[in-house]
């Protein structure tokens, strides 16, 4: 398992509120730590894949699963961040001073029960909501310049909290869409078929058809869900597998381009370099 700090992404929204993005698309799980000191409320939420928060020496550990969420605060002891992040997965943490919490909720701090008894610990594990997870999403697919990425973060994650810590259960009023169970799990349907037949995807209609949405309702929720279109999701999810095989050594450029799709190697190389800025020759060279 490696230790490797270059595929996390720390942000200061605020004194006191920091924004962590993981993302470990290599074939291997790595291993990411960072201190935490006891007045600060620790918020984990899985996007893709599998983390493990791991405890005296990886005697004790905490699963993170995909569309999964957990809140921790212990004000009696501190809580470091040791994570094994798995491969192909995305996780983001937000660290929230216990003070800086208080100003976000003050009118509802009897409602927050660590916020009722603040020298009482915390823990809390619950699935994500379709609309919690498009927020997520969206931190890790914006395209913005980055000059406006602190702005851009800071204005998701309030939103993020918002819809966390909603009091009335209605977090899914601006997407009817989404309050229908059977539709979100068709939509996942979805994205399992395109992963499956990656090298020979079914056109939207037909994708439409075999779980059994409009078109509409399929590309509308999509990229409610998933933060992006069917398109760009199946264009990402094949380079960054392409990257895997890569790494393997089993493959070489030709086979994998074939492997997840492309008609020719060029096609392959050219959408590579545009993702990950080498091509696939040089980026084995590097491994």
């Amino acid at each position: 398992m490696k230790n490797n700090d270059k595929n996390l992404i720390k942000i200061t929204l605020e004194d006191g509120f920091l924004l962590l993005k993981i993302e470990n698309s290599t074939s291997i799980n790595q291993l990411f730590k960072k201190e935490v000191t006891t007045n600060y409320i620790q918020l984990f939420f899985g996007l893709n894949g599998k983390g493990k928060l791991l405890y005296n020496n990886g005697n004790y550990t905490i699963d993170i699963h995909e569309n999964k969420s957990l809140v921790m605060f212990n004000p009696q002891k501190e809580l470091p961040i040791n994570i094994e992040v798995y491969s192909n997965s995305k996780i983001i943490i937000l660290l929230i001073a216990i003070s800086k919490f208080h100003s976000f909720f003050s009118e509802f701090t009897k409602h927050i029960s660590f916020l009722d008894n603040e020298n009482k610990k915390y823990y809390s594990a619950k699935d994500l909501l379709p609309k919690e997870m498009v927020v997520l999403n969206q931190l890790f697919k914006h395209k913005i310049h980055q000059s406006l990425e602190k702005l851009y973060s800071k204005g998701k994650v309030y939103e993020l909290l918002s819809l966390y810590f909603n009091l009335s259960g209605d977090n899914d009023e601006s997407c009817p869409f989404l309050e229908d169970e059977d539709n979100v799990l068709k939509i996942k349907k979805a994205k399992e078929i395109i992963i499956d037949r990656m090298a020979e995807p079914p056109s939207l209609n037909e994708l439409a058809n075999e779980i059994g949405l409009t078109l509409k309702k399929l590309k509308d929720g999509f990229k409610h869900i998933y933060g992006e279109t069917v398109f760009n999701f199946l264009i990402d999810y094949k380079l960054d597998y392409s990257r895997k095989l890569l790494e393997s050594k089993k493959y070489n450029v030709t086979e994998i381009s074939g492997l997840i799709g492309y008609s020719t190697s060029s096609h392959f190389i050219s959408a590579f370099k545009k993702k990950f800025g080498t091509t696939p020759k040089r980026y084995l060279g590097k491994i």
